[in-house]
């Protein structure tokens, strides 16, 4: 199994010989603007993928799939709707196939609970993206759990960490968990990703799993950074199986 990082919530998964584009978020650096609920003026996303036109080309021409888990503009942006090949197959909640199948798309598949790609088991699992005011503004969330034989792999979405996460890996029992860090923060409300405590609480929760953390430096609501982290996590013992990917970095695990 092999896990690229493009930027973001962006990342390629490459499981039974398939690629797997979750949450893209295609657009040039500054391309979607300002968040709500901040006073915050940087124009997102922050930074460009890390590769050109070309390149990226190609990558979308090999996919077998895009599996997307909410509809915010850094998970699901305007290029992304121009670019892809209406003809791919996208995988995602039902309450959001309609809206995705309005932008053109031809062959989207809305699951409520699972579904088979290629042999490839995907599950859908719940979050919450903040809680009280925010966490409604922010809106429902998922993740998705891509099972195989010999491998599983759970992207939480963005979600913090809260009993549904725990629930999806006692149910699904994943080697491995990716999910949004970076503590975003708005103006309303405490963080709506993870923060270095959730992902501590994580890692000491379910000692045999393998964390990767994506979200990072990215989009302006994040407050965290990949340095502080990485420091953390350090000096909580837990760098032997946390891994912090550089956008364009691609992790292989056999």
């Amino acid at each position: 199994m092999e896990v690229q990082l493009w930027r973001n919530a962006t990342v390629l998964l490459h499981l039974k010989d398939k690629k797997i584009l979750i949450d893209p978020m295609l657009g040039e650096k500054s391309s979607f603007g300002v968040f709500p609920w901040t006073q915050d003026n940087r124009l997102n996303p922050l930074t460009d993928l890390p590769f050109g036109p070309k390149e990226l080309d190609d990558y979308l021409t090999n996919l077998d799939a895009i599996v997307v888990t909410h509809l915010h503009p850094d998970h699901w942006d305007a290029t992304a709707i121009e670019i892809l090949d209406k003809n791919l197959p996208i995988i995602c909640p039902v309450p959001i196939a309609e809206t995705i199948v309005n932008y053109g798309f031809k062959n989207v598949t809305g699951i409520e609970n699972n579904t088979t790609f290629k042999e490839i088991s995907i599950s859908i699992t719940q979050g919450l993206h903040g809680i009280g005011e925010i966490g409604k503004k922010m809106g429902t969330v998922n993740g998705f759990v891509f099972s195989t034989k010999e491998e599983s792999i759970y992207f939480a979405g963005d979600t913090i960490w809260c009993e549904e996460v725990k629930t999806a890996i006692n149910l699904h029992n994943p080697q491995y968990v990716v999910v949004a860090g970076g503590a975003a923060t708005f103006e309303i409300g405490k963080p709506v990703t993870m923060t270095s405590d959730d992902i501590l609480a994580l890692c000491e929760s379910f000692s045999e799993i393998s964390v990767i953390i994506t979200h990072l430096e990215a989009v302006s609501p994040c407050t965290e950074t990949h340095k502080y982290i990485s420091g953390r996590i350090l000096a909580n013992g837990f760098s032997n199986r946390c891994y912090i990917p550089k956008n364009g970095e691609n992790l292989t695990f056999n």
